[in-house]
């Protein structure tokens, strides 16, 4: 994993300069993004996304807010009371952290109040005010929409491969033997408890936004200078 690690970080310098070149929202971006692998592949090889990750990108989310700040609802208000602009990406910055963070943390406790089981660890509600913190309220709801998306299809996508390739099949058996139900609803339900790292899918959604709407732009200006050609 380790040769795959650094070469997709050296990638991601090399997507930043050519999205952003050198400009302030060029370091902003390299810093999340490099916090970000860091908490992608750790929630994907041991389940944890560190506190220590989490808490120091929200403090630079917050310190990068004052000179490259998120846009947001907060800021479009403000603006037209003609709030300085430092402040402005501070209040950007809280309020896409709040955002992110509450809507993880309602969705934690009404999984457990209709589960009666924890569904979701506070290391996805820490993350998201991370992530809300650099890309403000919009930002934050689209990686929570995008990395919620992308983590139900690839995870009922392993599900049914678990299912199908006969994992905790002897496991299955020994219950369908003991009158607990069906064979194939035992090993279903088993392969549906396969629990899958949401930290990593919402860091796959943050990056996403950060960078899709740079290359659209950039996809939109080739087209046209190919049309006006």
């Amino acid at each position: 994993m380790y040769p795959i690690v650094e070469f997709l970080t050296g990638a991601l310098f090399v997507l930043t300069y050519y999205t952003f070149g050198i400009t302030l929202p060029t370091f902003k971006f390299l810093f999340l993004g490099c916090l970000l692998i860091v908490l992608i592949v750790t929630d994907l090889r041991v389940r944890m996304l560190p506190d220590a990750v989490n808490w120091f990108g929200f403090g630079l989310g917050l310190a990068f807010a004052t000179r490259v700040p998120p846009w947001g609802i907060a800021g479009i208000w403000l603006r037209a009371r003609h709030v300085p602009t430092m402040l402005i990406g501070v209040v950007d910055a809280l309020a896409g952290a709040a955002l992110g963070s509450l809507l993880l943390w309602a969705a934690a406790v009404l999984y457990k109040l209709v589960r009666k089981r924890e569904g979701m660890g506070m290391g996805d509600v820490k993350m998201m005010a991370m992530v809300g913190a650099f890309l403000g309220v919009r930002g934050s709801f689209l990686t929570i929409l995008i990395g919620t998306l992308l983590g139900s299809v690839v995870g009922l996508t392993v599900v049914c491969f678990l299912f199908l390739a006969g994992w905790q099949r002897k496991l299955a058996e020994r219950a369908h033997r003991r009158g607990l139900g069906t064979l194939s609803a035992l090993r279903w339900t088993l392969a549906a408890q396969y629990q899958l790292p949401l930290g990593s899918f919402l860091g796959v959604g943050a990056l996403f936004v950060v960078y899709a709407p740079a290359w659209t732009r950039h996809s939109d200006l080739l087209f046209l200078l190919g049309v006006t050609r």
